[in-house]
């Protein structure tokens, strides 16, 4: 296992990170934002900060329709708006791209108040693109006013982002080619049952015998994402469904780990969703996946005095289990992430509670025959309700689990093999819900 931690820790680093604000309209402003940081750099412009805030941009952002499904309804922080079109806006009036998923950190009531009004004034444009990937922007952007360093182009730009929220493959400037990255063009959409080299049984071992000061830096999943559970219980946020969790916790859930848990999660969902300026620790790209993997573990090491030490190796294997399920599934599917997350979590407090390597499979099983097959139909405040049964159902399954008591090979997906539950999983939701998707694009359309 020696051999392969720098693998994991890789893994870890690159699917695990901080992102403000919902990701597929966050991968909007930030292929904006770049657009613009190429007219700059094109294009003398002593003033810029200031410039990009009294601009005339002309915005047209083509995405694919998952990117759309989950851009339409989610809060954008700090802003009171929803949608991809102020996404844009923002990304080109005070986006930084060298923040990456953070691109909007940091708004100014004028920019917000710029964002807008080019918006109200028709400036921003959204398309669905023609396009196999399921994950796609392409934002061009054209400003007026602006002379390039040769009076005879035109200053345009785009920026094209691929598979990964924060992935762009190429950019141009005045119709010259940039940057083209051909390994991006090749990782289209991935092939559910295509082996990621990872096992349960890798990540099992790898989670217990790791040196905790390599992975360690996990714990900013606590940090972050707790954040964002007491910023939901404090303010009314969305649909407020962590806070009514907590306050009845009495005389309906009860005072107990499972209701705790249920409403610390649904809590930074409700921030999330309805627009906080706090960051999340994200995983694979989405950021309620990040708090559903992580907070029902955070809130079982508060709730019962776990060290450090073990609550960052149950996060670990958390999280790498969220992450191989995910692999088969590809970034977007209308597949609820929530599904692969909470089955993440599960496994880490089956680790929190002494269990075994087994109990650990038992409780994937035990979660593959249960809330397989609830759908995503975009990004919005009712996610936290998604959330909160998620977690219902991954502590369920983990207490079957510890019990000896795993759903049998006999019933419906569940195979044997633990992998092969795993790939079945990914086969429905990348392959066999896609005409679900495209039904539920429909619908959200024509509402």
């Amino acid at each position: 296992m020696e051999n392969r931690k720098d693998e994991f820790i890789a893994l870890l680093r690159r699917e695990v990170k901080p992102a403000l604000g919902c990701t597929e309209p966050i991968a909007v402003a930030l292929a904006v934002s770049k657009a613009v940081e190429i007219i700059l750099d094109n294009c003398p412009c002593p003033d810029a900060p200031q410039w990009r805030l009294r601009a005339d941009f002309r915005i047209d952002v083509a995405v694919s329709g998952n990117i759309l499904k989950n851009g339409m309804g989610v809060g954008i922080p700090g802003t009171g708006m929803v949608g991809l079109p102020v996404a844009a806006a923002l990304g080109a009036v005070c986006g930084d791209a060298s923040r990456n998923l953070e691109v909007l950190a940091g708004l100014s009531a004028a920019a917000v108040a710029r964002a807008r009004a080019l918006v109200d004034a028709g400036a921003v444009r959204i398309s669905v693109a023609d396009t196999e990937h399921l994950l796609y922007v392409k934002a061009t952007v054209a400003v007026d006013g602006l002379a390039a360093a040769s009076a005879e182009v035109d200053p345009h730009a785009y920026a094209i982002i691929e598979d990964d929220h924060d992935r762009i493959v190429e950019t141009s400037f005045a119709d010259r080619i940039l940057m083209s990255s051909e390994s991006g063009a090749a990782a289209s959409e991935r092939v559910s049952g295509e082996d990621d080299g990872l096992t349960v049984r890798d990540i099992y071992d790898f989670a217990l015998s790791a040196p905790y000061e390599d992975i360690a830096f996990i714990l900013e999943d606590r940090t972050l994402n707790l954040a964002l559970a007491y910023e939901g219980l404090d303010k009314d946020y969305g649909m407020k469904v962590g806070k009514a969790i907590r306050e009845n916790q009495q005389e309906i859930f009860g005072d107990d780990y499972m209701s705790f848990a249920m409403g610390m999660t649904a809590a930074a969902s409700d921030a999330r969703m309805a627009g906080s300026v706090l960051p999340a620790m994200s995983n694979s790209g989405s950021g309620n996946q990040g708090i559903t993997v992580s907070i029902p573990v955070i809130a079982y090491a508060m709730k019962y005095g776990i060290a450090d030490e073990p609550l960052a190796r149950a996060l670990i294997l958390s999280n790498l289990v969220a992450i191989h399920i995910k692999h088969y599934l590809g970034k977007l599917s209308a597949l609820c992430g929530c599904v692969v997350a909470s089955t993440g979590s599960a496994c880490g407090v089956v680790y929190l509670r002494g269990g075994t390597y087994e109990q650990v499979c038992a409780a994937i099983q035990n979660m593959a025959g249960s809330i397989t097959g609830m759908v995503c139909d975009g990004a919005k405040v009712g996610c936290a309700m998604k959330v909160a049964s998620g977690v219902s159902c991954a502590v369920q399954s983990a207490v079957l689990a510890l019990r000896g008591t795993c759903i049998p090979p006999t019933d419906g997906i569940i195979d044997v093999d633990v992998e092969k539950t795993i790939r079945n999983i990914g086969a429905i939701g990348s392959a066999g819900m896609k005409t679900a998707d495209r039904m539920i694009m429909d619908i959200m359309l024509c509402k």
